[in-house]
């Protein structure tokens, strides 16, 4: 009889930790999501950088940054892009802000050219904030060997070495001052505890990978200049950058998605921080990793074989 009410003290103890452990970490979710209040953006500086600026996330962003009384360098490749959005984020913000624009094709210019052209074009400005969102993916799902040169090269260079080069590039402007923000904008895919594997879109997913160490790694050794380093993980958004447009339930648009990663800059150095996707993610944690990569795969080769790419959001 002794030894039955130990064990059901012992069990009722252990149940009860656990639960207070869920709760207290639903409450820490709730106010970091919902109620934390966001990081005054100006405190870092008065001038915002955004890559991939004409399209999507980046487009959105630019103008919540506006709306926040700071400056735009925007950077793309399509110079018309550029001056079309210059001119309506004057229009819609007046004299209050400034923006500028730098023309750049990631894919094709040469790395320490792609650096000299930004540290050329910034300076003098108070640059607080640089966010590296530009990005391209899969035209379609693909084996690794059917992947050719050219698009290869263009994974690398677009979502890799250009967050590199343009941050190698501002962040001598945010030590000098020992003050500054970068946002790294990756994927769940790259995250390996919330995708286990995204066959038939390997490259793109190794890519975001790379985003994620490089943002973890660098935010440890900028820290203590006053630098924050983050890399935002978001699973589906509906952008032109996939072929699924409509927003819905667990795809937000861009703008709605704009708001949530604004809150977030300057606190954790990785984070999801749109409410949905994070819902998204506890829903993908219940499946076991073989069952994960079982129906990624079986997916994958569905819209492949059928060509339904209409349904396909891979903007992970």
């Amino acid at each position: 009889m002794e030894l039955q009410t130990i064990l059901i003290t012992v069990t009722s103890t252990i149940g009860f930790i656990s639960l207070t452990k869920t709760l207290v970490s639903f409450c820490r979710w709730v106010w970091i999501t919902f109620l934390r209040p966001p990081k005054n953006l100006k405190d870092y500086g008065s001038w915002a950088i955004v890559t991939g600026s004409t399209d999507g996330i980046g487009k959105a962003l630019v103008f919540e940054l506006a709306l926040r009384g700071l400056n735009i360098v925007l950077i793309g490749r399509d110079s018309s892009k550029l001056e079309g959005i210059s001119r309506n984020i004057l229009e819609k913000c007046g004299s209050q802000v400034e923006v500028k624009y730098i023309v750049i094709d990631f894919a094709k210019e040469k790395s320490v050219e792609i650096g000299k052209k930004i540290e050329k074009e910034i300076n003098g400005l108070d640059v607080g904030l640089l966010i590296n969102n530009v990005g391209v993916g899969y035209p379609a799902p693909m084996y690794f060997h059917q992947v050719d040169t050219k698009l290869i090269d263009s994974l690398i260079r677009v979502n890799m070495d250009s967050l590199t080069w343009v941050t190698k590039a501002v962040l001598p402007v945010m030590m000098k001052k020992k003050r500054g923000a970068i946002v790294n904008i990756g994927s769940s895919s790259g995250l390996s505890s919330i995708i286990p594997s995204l066959p038939l879109y390997t490259i793109y997913s190794a890519t975001k990978a790379y985003v994620n160490m490089f943002s973890r790694s660098i935010s440890l050794e900028y820290k203590r200049h006053g630098i924050d380093v983050q890399c935002q993980v978001p699973i589906f958004v509906a952008t032109k950058f996939v072929p699924l447009r409509r927003s819905s339930f667990f795809v937000p648009s861009p703008e709605t998605y704009s708001r949530s990663s604004i809150r977030f800059i300057g606190y954790e150095h990785t984070c999801m921080p749109h409410w949905r996707h994070y819902i998204h993610w506890c829903i993908l944690g219940l499946m076991s990793e073989a069952f994960a990569d079982k129906l990624h795969l079986h997916y994958a080769l569905t819209v492949r074989d059928k060509g339904l790419l209409e349904i396909l959001c891979f903007d992970l």
